[in-house]
């Protein structure tokens, strides 16, 4: 089968959208099905996870719901989308976070392929999904499979959008992660090590990670904390590992 995979975040930044569709993408590959990703690109060419994407948009840094996401937005898309799906003319069209604008929502209105909708995110409640909702029910009958990735965000998105919706978790390569060097020495030196990775934003959890780790060094001060991840807070989280005396503790790598 010919499979088109969609993101609609910036493939040359890293983020879990854009992992879970490269791991899927090898996956599929490895079963004989033939995988095109495509995706906004900031710089074409460059991918993080060193792929070859289509490239469809611009990706804009949009704030929303506490975190930074990297989107195109253009009036130049839905033409964009149209000419590549005509072009490629896939069997399966599998869209990641399908309502989220501009180039999932170009994608889901142009297929006329068999349509899979992932939905990855959750929030208390979405104003824009809201509003939206007649828009996005109508079109969410053009999805012929629903998927989410957790209970939080097949309740989040069901709220809006209601249906028949799959649970299947966030799958990981674990040989993407394989160590194939020596352990640093530094880190062998006799205390537990805590490893956190991910972008550094307080939804990500590194902050409650932070405070749990003040109230642990009270009873088991031989641990190191390792905070691996880019993130524009930094300076806060210093002050925040300041605060609960863990500054001896932590380690940004």
């Amino acid at each position: 089968m010919k499979i088109g995979l969609v993101s609609p975040y910036d493939y040359s930044h890293p983020g879990g959208v854009c992992n879970h569709v490269s791991f899927l993408a090898h996956h599929l590959q490895s079963m004989g099905n033939e995988v095109k990703i495509i995706a906004p690109l900031r710089k074409k060419g460059t991918t993080y996870f060193g792929e070859e994407v289509t490239a469809v948009g611009r990706p804009l840094p949009i704030h929303y719901g506490g975190t930074t996401a990297r989107i195109p937005l253009s009036p130049w898309l839905p033409y964009q989308v149209r000419r590549v799906l005509d072009k490629e003319n896939f069997d399966i069209l599998h869209l990641h976070e399908p309502f989220i604008p501009m180039l999932c929502l170009s994608a889901l209105t142009e297929s006329q392929a068999i349509n899979v909708g992932t939905f990855h995110a959750y929030h208390e409640r979405s104003l824009v999904y809201w509003l939206g909702q007649p828009f996005l029910r109508k079109l969410g009958h053009r999805l012929h499979g629903k998927i989410a990735v957790s209970r939080p965000a097949q309740t989040y998105v069901s709220k809006y959008v209601p249906g028949d919706y799959h649970i299947i978790p966030n799958g990981v390569d674990t040989q993407h992660y394989k160590v194939d060097g020596p352990v640093r020495q530094e880190f062998k030196d006799g205390k537990l090590n805590i490893l956190f990775v991910g972008r550094l934003e307080e939804r990500k959890g590194v902050g409650d990670l932070i405070r749990a780790c003040g109230v642990v060094k009270k009873s088991f001060p031989n641990f190191r904390l390792i905070i691996a991840g880019p993130g524009i807070r930094l300076r806060g989280y210093y002050e925040m590992l300041a605060r609960t005396l863990l500054d001896d503790h932590a380690v940004f790598t």
